[in-house]
């Protein structure tokens, strides 16, 4: 039988921002693959390794030189000022039909501050389709600890096991489902055949994904 509106008012959808709301992946993977080369990091997998960590993590565990960290936070902030971010056809669409279902949205992210500043003076009226941004500056722990998405469906004023959220990488897919949350993996970074032991559905985007799959979730 459905459920009518008023039976999701105690649900949430908790939304990753890159790769999942906004399509940048692929130019932070450049980014971060320069920076590596440019600082001899031993592992060819660094700009993927990173990927849902916060940049105090990054910046502590990769560049142990003060300076050198300073250079590195200096470098991708004049990048993240520059750069134009698209949003995935479809998306914010997507997240108001969840809102009009009687969810509520929040967006759980890695960035910054500042970045979310970039973000929503390049897109005004983004920020308007959620009921909360949660970002680095809110949590100690980062992706795949729980702590992000815990915090997310704290700010949405319900339980993590009744979110259900929308991720790209490995480490915030295991983020979310450390929270218990229901988790979608969206194969805009990484290959759909190694997010299906990860998440409880799989899709190519927000966009190709019904309500009638999110309520068989929640």
């Amino acid at each position: 039988m459905q459920k009518n509106i008023s039976t999701y008012a105690g649900h949430a959808a908790l939304f990753d921002l890159d790769g999942v709301l906004i399509d940048s992946e692929t130019l932070y993977t450049q980014f971060w693959k320069r920076v590596g080369e440019k600082h001899h990091l031993p592992s060819p997998t660094f700009a993927y390794d990173i990927k849902g960590t916060t940049l105090t993590d990054i910046l502590t565990t990769y560049f142990p030189d003060p300076e050198v960290r300073q250079s590195v936070d200096r470098m991708l902030h004049e990048f993240e000022n520059e750069i134009v971010y698209p949003v995935y056809p479809g998306a914010l669409e997507f997240v108001d039909m969840l809102r009009a279902h009687g969810l509520k949205t929040v967006i759980v992210t890695s960035s910054d501050d500042k970045k979310m500043e970039f973000l929503f003076n390049q897109h005004p009226d983004f920020a308007g389709h959620f009921d909360a941004v949660v970002t680095a500056i809110d949590v100690t722990h980062s992706k795949p600890h729980p702590e992000p998405y815990l915090k997310g469906a704290a700010k949405a004023g319900v339980e993590p096991t009744a979110c259900v959220i929308f991720e790209d990488s490995y480490q915030g897919l295991a983020s979310g489902r450390s929270a218990g949350a229901r988790v979608v993996a969206l194969s805009t970074t990484n290959p759909a055949d190694t997010l299906v032991d990860k998440a409880d559905m799989v899709a190519a985007q927000l966009a190709d994904i019904s309500w009638e799959q999110i309520a068989a979730l929640l």
